[in-house]
Formats: C-alpha cells, sequence, structure tokens
C-alpha cells in the first residue's frame, strides 16, 4: 500500500502541499484530479523519493521514503514502475534498449532481458518494433514504449504522470485501455495523475481532486461524477466560472 501522511511541501514561497493525506489500496488504481500547477506530480515524485517533504511522509509498503538509507530507497525504487509525462526515451537508443534500460542496471543476464523487453512489447501492442528509435515514432507509441519500460520491470506499483497529455482523443484511449491491460494482466496498483476526465473515468477505481495542497474529495468514479461538491463539479464538468 501506498500512504501519503499529511505531506507538506513548498518551493520557496510557493506553498504546494499543505496537509495531502491519501490512501491507494493494494491492486486499486487511484486517480488524482486537479488544475494545473495544483501539486499533482510533486505527489507522485515523494514516492520514489525524488523529492523529500516539509513535514509529513510517504509510505511505502509500511517504509517511512525519506528516511530509507540509498540500498533502502534502491529496493522500493525496484517495485515501481514510472511513466513519465513525455515518455522520457533515449533518442540514440532503440526501442529494444530503452525498454531493457532497467532490466540492465539490475544485472538480468542477457537471455532474460530479451525475453521481457519482447513481452512487455507485444503487451503494448508494440510488437516488432524493437530496433526503431524514439525520432521514428509518433507521440503515442512513444507513451507506449514508455509503459512497456515499467512494465518489464514486473513492478509491484505503476506511477503515470499525465499518460494522455497531448495525444489525439483515439490515441488517448489506445493508452487507457494499455493502462487497464496492465492492472489486469499484472495485478499492479496503479497511481494516475491526470486532468483528462475522460482518462480519469475510464481507468480509475477512485479518484482524488487535490486542491489548494489537500485532498478535496476522494470517492469511486460513480461519486465523483454525481458530487454535489462545488469546486469539484466545475473542474469536471470544464466550467470557467
Amino acid at each position: 500500500m501506498i500512504e501519503f501522511q499529511d505531506l507538506y511541501k513548498a518551493f520557496g514561497a510557493k506553498r504546494v502541499l499543505e496537509g495531502f493525506s491519501l490512501q491507494v489500496r493494494d491492486g486499486e488504481t487511484m486517480v488524482i484530479i486537479g488544475y494545473s500547477g495544483s501539486g499533482k506530480s510533486v505527489a507522485l515524485k515523494h514516492i520514489v523519493g525524488l523529492l523529500h517533504p516539509d513535514a509529513g511522509e510517504v509510505i511505502v509498503d509500511g517504509q517511512a521514503v525519506s528516511t530509507l538509507a540509498p540500498v533502502g530507497l534502491t529496493l522500493v525504487r525496484e517495485s515501481i514502475g514510472y511513466v513519465f509525462q513525455f515518455a522520457a526515451l533515449f533518442d540514440s537508443l532503440s526501442v529494444a534498449d530503452n525498454v531493457a534500460l532497467g532490466l540492465r542496471r539490475r544485472r538480468l543476464d542477457e537471455e532474460e532481458i530479451e525475453a521481457r523487453v519482447h513481452e512487455a512489447l507485444a503487451l503494448v501492442d508494440l510488437s516488432g518494433t524493437d530496433e526503431r528509435f524514439p525520432a521514428e515514432l509518433s507521440g503515442g507509441m512513444r507513451k507506449r514504449v514508455g509503459i512497456a519500460r515499467a512494465i518489464a520491470l514486473r513492478p509491484r506499483y505503476i506511477l503515470y504522470d499525465e499518460p494522455t497529455t497531448g495525444l489525439d482523443p483515439v490515441t488517448s484511449a489506445v493508452i487507457d485501455r494499455l493502462m487497464v491491460r496492465t492492472r489486469e494482466h499484472l495485478g499492479v496498483t496503479g497511481v494516475v495523475v491526470t486532468h483528462d476526465m475522460r482518462s480519469a473515468y475510464t481507468v480509475g477505481d477512485r479518484i482524488a481532486m487535490l486542491y489548494e495542497g489537500k485532498v478535496r474529495q476522494v470517492s469511486t468514479v460513480e461519486e465523483i461524477q454525481q458530487t454535489d461538491d462545488p469546486v469539484v463539479r466545475q473542474f469536471i464538468e470544464g466550467r470557467a466560472e
């Protein structure tokens, strides 16, 4: 389980998280929504120790992330796949080598690496793209390679940072389907940061809205859709007033 416990984070005078608390249950996909700049991605980065809280803590499998020694932090990170907003692929590496990066860091033998790379690419419908390079791929394909790289690690958790940003509606729907497929095939727990409500409704088991540094509401998809909270309703309906 992942748990945010009364998390605070500021960058200079800008206070981003102010008492952010949220439990992500094993096996579920939790979607975190909120306005741009509300701290959604900041919250994600605390899970893997890329940021340290000013106060509060993130607990992963019973361990307080910010207190871990380097060896412990490495072990936690090995249980987590991270899908970056813009895929974060290395242009000089082939698709196969991009997917294999984390596996090689773990010093697996090449036969197992090759098998995992092929398995992961097949799961995201990219079989046969092994020798292509990121510049030869569409934006949607690059996102799918990013998902394959996370899947290949066989993680316990996958974190998705704005997975459908910059994609057309059809390609976004493909990415949503892949996220659902990943949960069903691998049984992973997911945390998805997005402002795309169509995607949130498709992939989420529960949805939490981050507003003014803390959780405004956390509910099932159906409960969020029927909310009478004026702030949440304005956001999910996309109303400017």
